[in-house]
């Protein structure tokens, strides 16, 4: 069977199309279905388009957008004056938790600004929702995408200080925090006033989309995921005909390595997105599902997964999915042979790019072929050197990331072993100080995770038992962590911590 992989791996990452890190995700979502929430948003459009502006808020609050922009359009259709379907429109374009919209989509946000701004608008509550998106295109060209979400940021701000009654206004307040929190802020302050902001409504309005969806993005981290445990466990059933409602909750269980909810959740989802024809969406689920199966022992069901993938365009988040699930079944099945035959596509973008090479470099290392690794060392330096002149701040500390421990293990390959290990402490410590973006379930292997096995590799097993702790509460239930922590502790006859972390394990 594994020898099929690498064929797997080639012709699927073949495919792979040249993105910009801007597109990373835009969903696609249902169309004609009514199971997306309940929504209350009251404008001053005609009557006779209130339930539609509304189902098309549902759906933007699911991030469905494609979906989104074209239920606002059909509400421009059918009321001509709605400068709020205008605003809806631009609101689709915006993704504000990914990354910044690609030049067709800036236009069409642009347009659709320009449009609402020329309506005659006739209450304060829009004419500040329609300001606060207008602040994130103004000079799109010339104002970098941050500047324009904090300015974006700061209106929603003085419109939820305006209206502090109205629910939608607060709703979209705590949405702009959570984009604009800085990833390296371990403190979660936007995080967690977004949090404070949701929750109490949220217990009135059960329904709402958006309460449950932002509330997991808002908790998004181990430290607090518990709090977002019945939201992420309400989701799916609030809005069961979008994707990624089904695929949210995931987020959480993944974090508290609940593995079974995180398979069930991502297996209902990739099925919705399949009968939807959302392959981004598709695709986003199968990465988290193939996390989940390899910490599950179900490596069979992984194997299944890689070979099922497809790639049918270029958004950053498919030529990302498509990418890493084959590095993560080879990396966290130790085929240091099958990381070899990884490669990226010649057009893909650095950071996606940079897995690969450091497979491919962690791969020759592992396997005791030190110099093999240097050629791919160097195309992670050059990704860095890419991703610095883009001004990809997080991709730039990611690639460092890898780096590093690309080098550790070849340090460790030669015999330098304390040299290795300080080097890969400095990885997982610069790892541990950067929160994940929620496109990804974590990173292939966590740095703290290869610092225990590199402390077992080189007999340092009281030392490796404390890494792979450290590694387990930044990532609750990752199996190899959780056997390296067993071997560890009985190498130092320690039966009971073995006895503990191995019944952790799934069974």
């Amino acid at each position: 069977m594994h020898r099929i992989i690498p064929l797997l791996i080639a012709s699927t990452l073949s495919y792979a199309s040249a993105v910009s890190s801007h597109e990373m995700q835009s969903h696609g979502g249902p169309e004609n279905v009514a199971d997306v929430g309940e929504v209350t948003f009251p404008t001053s459009c005609a009557p006779k388009v209130e339930r539609d502006f509304e189902r098309a808020v549902a759906l933007l609050h699911s991030f469905a957008y494609t979906a989104s922009e074209k239920a606002f359009g059909d509400v421009t259709a059918a009321d001509p004056s709605c400068a709020m379907a205008h605003w809806g429109i631009a609101m689709s374009n915006f993704h504000e938790l990914w990354s910044p919209p690609s030049q067709v989509e800036l236009a069409k946000g642009e347009a659709a600004v320009k449009q609402a701004l020329t309506l005659p608008v006739r209450t304060e509550r829009e004419r500040l929702f329609i300001a606060a998106i207008a602040a994130y295109y103004h000079n799109a060209i010339l104002i970098p995408p941050a500047a324009r979400a904090k300015a974006y940021e700061a209106a929603m701000a003085a419109a939820a200080k305006r209206f502090p009654a109205d629910v939608e206004t607060q709703v979209f307040y705590s949405l702009s925090l959570i984009g604009t929190a800085p990833p390296e802020d371990k403190s979660y302050a936007n995080q967690r006033r977004a949090g404070a902001i949701l929750e109490p409504i949220y217990r009135d309005l059960p329904n709402h989309p958006g309460l449950a969806h932002y509330i997991i993005h808002a908790y998004d981290s181990v430290e607090l995921a518990p709090r977002a445990l019945a939201a992420a466990r309400a989701y799916s059933q609030i809005a069961p005909s979008v994707p990624h409602a089904l695929h949210m909750p995931s987020h959480i269980f993944v974090r508290m390595g609940l593995w079974e909810e995180a398979i069930a959740s991502n297996m209902a989802a990739r099925a919705a997105a399949q009968s939807q024809d959302d392959v981004g969406e598709e695709l986003h689920a199968m990465d988290y599902l193939i996390y989940a199966y390899l910490q599950s022992d179900k490596r069979p069901d992984a194997e299944d997964l890689v070979r099922s993938l497809s790639l049918l365009d270029d958004e950053f988040k498919r030529e990302y999915t498509a990418t890493v699930m084959p590095v993560r079944l080879a990396m966290e099945g130790h085929q240091w042979d099958v990381a070899l035959g990884l490669r990226p596509h010649p057009a893909s973008s650095p950071e996606v790019s940079a897995i690969v090479y450091w497979a491919r470099a962690v791969g020759h290392a592992r396997a005791g072929n030190a110099q093999a690794a240097y050629l791919d060392i160097a195309r992670l330096d050059a990704c860095r050197e890419q991703l610095i002149t883009a001004g990809s701040t997080y991709w730039v500390n990611q690639v460092e990331i890898l780096t590093k421990e690309a080098k550790a293990w070849q340090l460790a390959a030669q015999s330098h072993y304390d040299p290795a290990i300080d080097m890969l402490r400095a990885a997982a410590d610069q790892e541990d100080a950067i929160e994940k973006l929620s496109m990804t379930p974590g990173p292939v292997i966590p740095a703290r995770e290869q610092l225990g096995d590199l402390f077992m590799a080189t007999q340092r097993p009281r030392e490796a038992l404390e890494a792979y702790r450290a590694a387990l509460a930044a990532a609750p239930g990752r199996r190899n962590a959780l056997i390296g922590a067993a071997k560890a502790a009985e190498a130092i006859g320690d039966r009971r911590t073995a006895n503990q972390m191995r019944a952790l394990l799934p069974k």
